[in-house]
């Protein structure tokens, strides 16, 4: 912006990678390119023709207040602009000279070849200049004749590399410092310079000019004529804090120049303002009731702060009309979160608006999609939004209609509602048969939280597999231990779960139980089950002598505790035969289901519980009663225990082949795996695993 004149710019835009100057005088309405001087600082002509040559400036406002900057502008001196700047096709930052113009921009003329530093003093009657450079000066420059012609005075008697300069308070003084320093070691040397020896005189009334701005000849500027009294170019006298700048001002007639493009409306090649590609000016009555009237615009509207009366204004002022009726056009259903989800038992608002149509004569009604809707008699009484509750998570089809006597329309949008997913369990077997299909599910808490989506990443694979259902089947191909994670997407949550799975050719499996005490213990969380399953483990090794890597145990979900065991050959002695590899199994079976059957396998869980670990088909209640009154019956019932225990010892030598478990062989060799159901224990405050 340049000080003292209203609606005068100056700015740079780059176009085709080339950056020049342009002014505008009615605050960017329209914009010029800057007419370079006829001639330079040595009277040479200067060649520069529009539009391919121009003057071009820098504009930056100088941030250090030792120095003046690229461009200066005073309210005291309107339309004085000292700038430094280029002639040619581009701004550049190479041959740069100092120009001033002294008619607000219409004209310009160069200065200096140079750099400089330009200071305003007597409210612009004087301006004095000190070269850029970083070796020592001792000159500067003085003209009272608006940098028509400059007179060289000494400041100092060393040279003085300058630092910066200032003007004392107040753009009306006459006395300026320059400070820097004599030598790269020195200190700084301050110089005061007082001007007020050189005038001999105050400005009187005859050392004034009327000057008239105008641009390129135009008067009208901003809608008035103003008219400015200024200092003589000859007159060497000093204005003094008394003086203030006179203008006077007189209104024009309004012309086309007075108004620019209104909102959505561009200017075409031809000067006139039509309507933008995405602009449709009926739209400006979508919220105009019958019977009222409206602002109808023309396409222009007059520049802000412009002052002109009269002329053209009736023709480009927007006009009132009266609101038009309309069958509902435009009609728009959103959540005033902006988003298609919502969160159960959570308030939803639904904002209905139109873009076209008679709003106080319009009904609206909002189907929302669960067996409820509202109906509502005209658009404006539903300004705040219409509020709604589900109760199921679901996607719904919420479909808004506007109608009026011209017409309808239905506006629809799909709402998924969800809640809040807060635990999930990955139920798998804890060893799996290799090359066999394995079924792997995600039990979610709440069951029901709307959309999900399940990554599953099994092993080492870098690329998951993704479902929409909370079940997978999947083979390992390899025998090993394998890790699989399942995410599961809901809404903005992400939950995940992870098991750990052995997967195995061969193995044999039974189930254990355990005595009733150990139920009281049972917290039925994972960290505990992993870590009894650890004790067990140890228990059965030290009472069989089975070595630890064939031997996996794992404790059930829920309650009675349960658990699991699972025998794995060893592939030395069976070399991965399945003739050698049954017996061993076999073998194996007798030797861990013997030492059970004898209650061999105990462990204490705490000072003073002490569990014991029984085959799951063995009751674990105690099988004698040692009260007097009842000890013929404890006999006999020890006896009938004693006799039941053989036959079923001896069942188990017969049908002992039955509990191994290989991936191929003839159709007399089966394959044991347990079979695990998880069942939600509604009664709790989370979900319990149980295994049936």
């Amino acid at each position: 912006m340049v000080a003292g004149i209203k609606g005068m710019f100056l700015a740079n835009k780059k176009l085709e990678d080339q950056a020049k100057t342009y002014i505008t005088y009615n605050k960017g309405r329209d914009w010029r390119l800057l007419q370079a001087p006829s001639s330079d600082l040595r009277g040479n002509n200067i060649h520069c023709v529009l539009p391919y040559c121009s003057l071009h400036l820098h504009l930056h406002v100088s941030a250090n207040p030792y120095t003046s900057g690229n461009i200066a502008s005073k309210e005291s001196a309107p339309g004085i602009i000292v700038a430094s700047g280029s002639i040619g096709a581009e701004l550049s930052s190479t041959n740069v000279s100092i120009f001033i113009t002294s008619d607000a921009g219409n004209t310009w003329r160069q200065i200096f070849d140079e750099e400089y530093s330009v200071l305003y003093l007597d409210q612009g009657g004087a301006l004095v200049a000190i070269r850029h450079t970083p070796l020592p000066i001792r000159h500067l420059w003085l003209s009272f004749d608006e940098g028509r012609v400059w007179n060289k005075y000494s400041f100092t008697s060393l040279p003085l590399f300058v630092d910066g300069l200032l003007g004392e308070p107040g753009e009306e003084t006459l006395i300026m410092t320059i400070f820097g320093h004599v030598s790269h070691r020195s200190e700084w040397q301050l110089v005061k310079i007082d001007f007020r020896s050189i005038f001999n005189r105050r400005c009187t009334e005859a050392d004034y000019q009327t000057w008239h701005l105008h641009d390129q000849g135009e008067p009208c500027l901003m809608g008035v004529k103003r008219t400015y009294l200024k200092l003589k170019p000859i007159a060497r006298c000093v204005m003094g804090k008394t003086h203030s700048v006179t203008m006077t001002s007189e209104p024009c007639d309004c012309t086309e120049s007075d108004f620019e493009c209104d909102y959505g409306h561009e200017r075409r090649t031809d000067g006139r303002c039509t309507p933008a590609f995405w602009f449709h000016p009926s739209s400006m009555s979508r919220s105009c009731m019958t019977g009222h009237t409206f602002l109808n615009s023309t396409g222009y509207r007059k520049v802000v702060s412009n002052n002109c009366t009269g002329g053209v204004v009736d023709l480009y002022t927007a006009r009132q009309r009266p609101c038009p009726s309309h069958a509902p056009e435009g009609l728009h259903l959103v959540t005033s979160e902006g988003t298609l989800s919502a969160t159960l038992s959570h308030n939803v608002t639904f904002l209905v608006f139109l873009e076209q149509g008679d709003g106080s004569r319009t009904s609206i009604t909002v189907d929302f999609g669960d067996g409820n809707g509202i109906t509502y008699s005209n658009v404006s009484s539903i300004e705040d939004g219409i509020k709604h509750v589900y109760k199921s998570v679901g996607i719904y089809r919420v479909a808004a209609t506007a109608e009026n006597s011209l017409g309808s329309e239905t506006a629809v949008l799909f709402l998924h509602v969800t809640c809040q997913l807060e635990y999930i369990h990955l139920s798998s077997p804890f060893v799996a048969v290799k090359n066999k299909e394995v079924n792997l599910t995600a039990v979610l808490w709440p069951s029901q939280v709307g959309t999900v989506t399940y990554i599953w990443w099994f092993g080492n694979n870098s690329e998951p597999v993704i479902t929409l259902e909370g079940s997978v089947a999947f083979t390992f191909p390899r025998e090993g231990t394998n890790i699989v994670t399942v995410q599961v997407a809901a809404g903005n949550t992400i939950l995940q779960d992870r098991k750990t799975i052995s997967v195995h050719e061969y193995f044999s499996s039974h189930l254990l139980a355990f005595s009733s005490n150990l139920d009281d213990h049972n917290p039925d969380v994972a960290e505990w089950r992993l870590d009894i399953s650890r004790v067990i483990k140890n228990s059965m090794v030290q009472a069989t002598g089975v070595k630890p890597e064939q031997l996996l145990v794992t404790v059930l979900p829920g309650l009675p505790t349960a658990a699991e065991f699972f025998l794995l050959p060893d592939k030395d002695q069976t070399e991965g035969k399945p003739e050698k590899t049954t017996p061993h199994l076999e073998q194996l079976s007798e030797l861990v289901l013997g030492a059970l059957y004898q209650n061999q396998v105990q462990f204490t869980l705490r000072p003073g519980v002490q569990i014991t670990v029984y085959a799951a088909h063995l009751s674990a209640a105690p099988l004698v009663d040692t009260s007097e009154n009842h000890s013929s019956s404890a006999m006999i019932m020890l006896l009938s225990v004693v006799v039941v225990g053989l036959a079923v010892f001896l069942i188990y030598k017969f049908k002992s082949g039955l509990n191994w478990t290989k991936l191929m062989g003839t159709s007399s060799q089966h394959k044991l795996a347990s079979s695990t159901h998880a069942v939600l224990n509604a009664s709790t405050d989370h979900p319990t695993l149980r295994d049936d």
